[in-house]
């Protein structure tokens, strides 16, 4: 029978009964891109970025980071909703200084240079060893799994995202898209391959409303599912702001790491936060996990340590417990809803609006995002189905107060 204390948050652990006897560990870590203060620093001394933590990474005997922009020196700039990232080909220096494992594509930038930059970029990742998931040329390469082995122990890690701005692939390439049910049952046919028997399957999923304390309803389902399909584990990122951890079963759901390297030129408190997950994998299947709590600051990250990784563990769990049943996710969805609100909406709205003025191009793709994309979608539907049934404003104070928290609080309000 599993543990039923579940993760300890003063360690920051959980473990099966049988106890961590682990034959690999699998690091895990979020969004990654040389972008921003970060770009001249990993091009100059990649190592220096990752601090105190680098020992953490090169301890582990598989790593998997998401690389949130392309690396390349060609393509043409995308007409987009959101923000466009590149790094260049040289700044791969910055994954082969850990060296990492491995790179998730699918995320919402991989296309931001359009085909070419892309296409780049696997070269660049091919040539130096570092292996890919999660976006393809075609919708079969972006959908197939990344097999990992160490020690004798086989993982399979499965990657999907929200494909925004139409980027999922199709008849051409793309990222590996907002299929549920496709991932489900390519989770449930890696686990009953006998051919080559896998140890363990790992749902690696980029999606949700981004700075929220809570990932949406959908979003909750979503990782339900995987998990119920079969997954191990499910990690989630693209919020850059880290989220609660749940149990479906007795499958381990992060709902979002936070930035890694990733810089955000701002003093937002949440944002500059995040978390690594080591698994703990054997040839029985997933033995336990930690979480790895560090800071983001101009040079680099640093592991949080005493009283401020203290604090970390109590909001974690704060922000975890809700998500225990489906009820509680809801709830928690509902308070960032009442406090966004219709004045929110409003905002939201008339800004696109101007930006269809300005720039219509820009405007036209962000109001498209927001018609074609899960977490946008949800967002309004959601939104203003509360309005509509006049429950807006009726959900607990607490996920309200969190939902500003997370939102607002500045490092100088400390």
């Amino acid at each position: 029978m599993p543990n039923t204390n579940r993760v300890n948050f003063q360690t920051g652990s959980w473990s099966q009964d049988s106890g961590p006897t682990d034959a690999a560990t699998l690091v895990i870590a979020g969004d990654w891109a040389p972008i921003r203060a970060f770009a001249p620093l990993i091009e100059s001394d990649p190592q220096a970025i990752y601090g105190d933590v680098l020992p953490l990474l090169q301890e582990a005997d598989l790593t998997l980071v998401n690389l949130e922009a392309p690396l390349s020196d060609i393509g043409s700039e995308a007409c987009k909703s959101g923000a466009v990232f590149k790094g260049s080909a040289c700044h791969v220096k910055g994954l082969t200084a850990v060296p990492f494992s491995a790179v998730t594509l699918g995320n919402n930038h991989m296309f931001d240079f359009g085909v070419e930059g892309f296409q780049q970029t696997v070269r660049v990742l091919d040539r130096h060893g570092i292996a890919r998931t999660g976006a393809g040329m075609t919708k079969a390469e972006a959908q197939a799994p990344l097999m990992m082995e160490a020690n004798g122990v086989r993982i399979a890690i499965v990657n999907l995202s929200e494909g925004e701005d139409l980027t999922a692939a199709g008849p051409g390439p793309g990222v590996a898209g907002w299929d549920i049910k496709g991932a489900c049952t390519r989770i449930k046919n890696l686990k009953k391959n006998t051919t080559r028997a896998l140890h363990a399957v790992i749902a690696v999923v980029h999606c949700g409303l981004e700075y929220i304390p809570f990932a949406p309803e959908y979003a909750t389902n979503a990782f339900r599912k995987l998990a119920h399909a079969g997954a191990d584990a499910v990690i989630g990122h693209h919020p850059h702001v880290p989220q609660g951890l749940f149990f479906h079963k007795n499958t381990p759901v992060c709902c979002s790491l936070g930035n890694f390297i990733f810089y955000q030129p701002t003093n937002f408190f949440w944002r500059k936060l995040g978390y690594l997950v080591r698994l703990h994998i054997s040839k029985k299947g997933l033995a336990g996990l930690d979480i790895e709590p560090y800071r983001i600051h101009d040079r680099g990250v640093q592991m949080l340590a005493g009283p401020d990784r203290d604090y970390f563990f109590k909001r974690l769990k704060e922000i975890s417990d809700p998500l225990s049943t489906p009820e509680g996710s809801r709830e928690a969805w509902q308070g960032f809803l009442d406090y966004y609100g219709v004045a929110g909406f409003k905002n939201e709205v008339n800004m696109i609006l101007n930006k269809l003025d300005d720039a219509p191009g820009k405007g036209a793709a962000m109001f498209r995002n927001r018609l074609t994309t899960a977490q946008h979608f949800y967002h309004w539907q959601d939104l203003l189905t509360r309005v509509v049934q006049g429950k807006l404003g009726h959900s607990p104070a607490w996920a309200r107060d969190l939902a500003r928290e997370w939102l607002t609080r500045q490092i100088d309000n400390e």
